[in-house]
């Protein structure tokens, strides 16, 4: 891969290996699921309205894909997606799930920080806790400009900042801030690497490379959700753990 950085070569080593083993088993749950629904809470699409009412035709590029179901509710709904991600173990899932729900589109081993893929070419990138954690958003989010043609949307869900704030490495997130506000771009974990820009720094980059931002949307927890490792349903229903920014490439 053209310009492999460290965390891209650690964030690569973490999902081939126990993030691999820990997500395969949940693709054919996500596979299955008829309508979309979004980020560790599982909030229904048909509440937030994150995707265009009418994906018919559209082209689409999921960077960091994982097993790609995304890419597949996309696909159903008439979309023609491609799917990117780091990991041939996570790719490997994604194509056991196309031939188990003859649901086929390409998907693409390569770095969503150097996506070898030509310029003007989708009318939508996404990413769900892929390229928007686990990229640095100062090269992931030019180079989806740079696939995007003009008028393109940009849509990618991560976590929030207050929770990067709150959150401990092997513990769920605290209600007392863990972490200084000015490393928060960057946060170098055991075996990974997480980027969770503030919110005045992802608007200005969205900005200076050339987006509208249309919506940003924060994720709670329904009351009485189960716990995850990370965060609790109590925490999650409280603060928002999890947030999905909208954007528009401005015409040229």
């Amino acid at each position: 891969m053209p310009g492999t950085s460290e965390h891209t070569t650690r964030n690569r080593r973490h999902w081939d290996t126990q993030a691999a083993a820990a997500h395969g088993p949940l693709a054919r749950a996500h596979w299955s699921r008829t309508t979309p629904a979004w980020g560790l809470w599982s909030t229904p699409e048909t509440d937030l309205h994150v995707l265009p009412d009418d994906p018919t035709g559209l082209d689409v590029v999921e960077l960091g894909c994982g097993t790609a179901y995304i890419s597949a509710w996309l696909a159903r709904a008439g979309a023609h997606p491609v799917g990117l991600d780091i990991s041939a173990p996570q790719l490997a899932t994604a194509r056991a799930m196309q031939t188990e729900f003859d649901l086929h589109f390409p998907l693409v081993l390569a770095d969503a920080e150097h996506p070898p893929l030509a310029d003007n070419t989708f009318d939508l990138a996404i990413s769900e806790y892929g390229a928007s954690l686990w990229c640095d958003p100062h090269h992931w989010i030019p180079q989806a400009a740079r696939l995007l043609r003009p008028g393109g949307r940009l849509v990618f869900l991560r976590r929030t900042p207050l929770f990067a704030l709150c959150a401990r490495p092997g513990h769920p997130a605290a209600t007392t801030l863990q972490r200084p506000h000015a490393t928060l771009d960057r946060v170098r974990n055991a075996d990974a690497t997480e980027f969770t820009l503030p919110h005045g720094a992802m608007l200005r980059l969205l900005r200076d490379t050339g987006f509208d931002v249309e919506d940003l949307i924060e994720l709670h927890a329904p009351e009485g959700h189960h716990d995850y490792p990370e965060v609790t349903g109590e925490w999650g229903h409280h603060w928002p753990s999890e947030e999905i920014w909208k954007a528009r490439l401005r015409p040229t």
